[in-house]
């Protein structure tokens, strides 16, 4: 098998505008000075696909308590599995109560205390708790080690290639966790997309009441902007004060990750400015639809020789405010694929490029099933390979 790449003709599926050769294109408005305080940040849109805005996305840091965004995305797959009951209550281990007593922001937990699973999880997911992220685990799957190979197994399904999790709450393990932005955005995808209820219930709340006291989160987003709703924060002092952040408004999601910033007043700042300048700098409009055909791919030993291709949902087109784009787009795929082919399996990637923004990615599927030939279908399909 071999790379193979199909430029794609898109002025049909373009909105109106969006691919006039008259139309030049334009940059979007600068970003606002706040953001220079993160030394790594990072905007992309959901809704699109696209990358509005990078500063050092690829590169490793520590997430500190942005690691119980992994933690909670954990339980919501054994949630949403049936492995898990949010009504479930959960035993605190003795010695979980002790190693975790006053060490950062806690439930102070007790020893042998009967706590909710939806407890635990409000507990890690609003306020941060270090306990409670254990005991969750442990009650969960039984240990720590095991709830670790699940999230590292999860990051891996994610093809977050550069993040490892030592933790699953986050506290300093000599650099053992560790994480990219660009990362932090598959996962805040996965959280919103595959477990959209679970997100709600759980996530972006602006505090929770535990024994009669109200826990406020450090969410800098939650009921301060409009359409923000997550995600998580997280600070040590070797980490540096971070956000992994989500917004919607108008149909669009934007996803954002403030790094490394000095202070708590900063990153607050910088993660606003950069959310409101994604709003505000750039526009959306409606583009490809799933079932929408986008081209075809080859197939070997299927009963058909080509397989029509689309997006596995509906994505927009982002860019710069009052500027419609000029834009091209090819299908990348290793192929002939083998049949035989399930319907909505991925067969490869539309390539989209839009003037003065770098290219991008989307995935494609398969619009129906191919069934493997039989014998003479086989020499059939094989002979007819041979022209030209």
């Amino acid at each position: 098998m071999k790379r193979r790449i199909l430029p794609l003709l898109l002025a049909m599926l373009l909105p109106a505008a969006a691919g006039g050769s008259s139309t030049s294109a334009a940059l979007p408005a600068p970003v606002p000075p706040e953001i220079a305080r993160a030394p790594i940040a990072l905007l992309v849109d959901l809704s699109s696909g696209q990358t509005l805005y990078a500063r050092e996305a690829e590169r490793r840091f520590l997430p500190a308590s942005m690691t119980k965004a992994m933690s909670t995305l954990v339980a919501f797959d054994l949630i949403a599995a049936g492995k898990l009951d949010e009504n479930a209550v959960i035993a605190v281990r003795p010695e979980t109560a002790a190693r975790w007593a006053g060490k950062g922001t806690t439930l102070n937990l007790r020893a042998d205390e009967h706590v909710a699973v939806r407890d635990l999880l409000r507990g890690m997911a609003t306020v941060s708790a270090n306990d409670a992220a254990v005991a969750l685990a442990e009650g969960a799957l039984g240990s720590t080690d095991a709830w670790l190979a699940a999230m590292n197994a999860r990051a891996r399904q994610l093809g977050m290639s550069g993040s490892h999790f030592a933790t699953p709450n986050g506290f300093p393990d000599r650099g053992r966790t560790y994480v990219t932005a660009r990362d932090l955005v598959r996962l805040a995808e996965a959280l919103v997309t595959d477990h959209p209820a679970l997100y709600r219930r759980y996530v972006g709340q602006q505090a929770m009441v535990w024994r009669g006291q109200r826990l406020a989160s450090h969410d800098p987003f939650a009921g301060v902007l409009p359409g923000a709703d997550g995600i998580k924060t997280g600070h040590t002092f070797e980490a540096g004060f971070n956000f992994l952040g989500s917004l919607q408004r108008g149909g669009r999601r934007l996803v954002l990750v403030i790094a490394g910033v000095d202070t708590e007043p900063g990153r607050a700042q910088a993660a606003k400015a950069l959310a409101e300048w994604g709003f505000a700098a750039w526009d959306s409009r409606t583009w490809l639809q799933p079932g929408t055909v986008l081209g075809s791919v080859r197939v070997q030993q299927g009963v058909a020789r080509s397989l029509p291709v689309t997006v596995p949902h509906g994505y927009a087109l982002s860019f710069a405010r009052g500027a419609p784009p000029q834009v091209s787009a090819r299908i990348i795929y290793d192929g002939p694929l083998r049949a035989p082919i399930a319907k909505g399996t991925p067969v490869g990637r539309l390539e989209v490029r839009i003037a003065e923004q770098a290219p991008y990615t989307l995935p494609l599927v398969a619009t129906r099933a191919v069934e493997r030939a039989g014998p003479i279908d086989r020499l059939a399909n094989g002979l007819l390979g041979l022209l030209p």
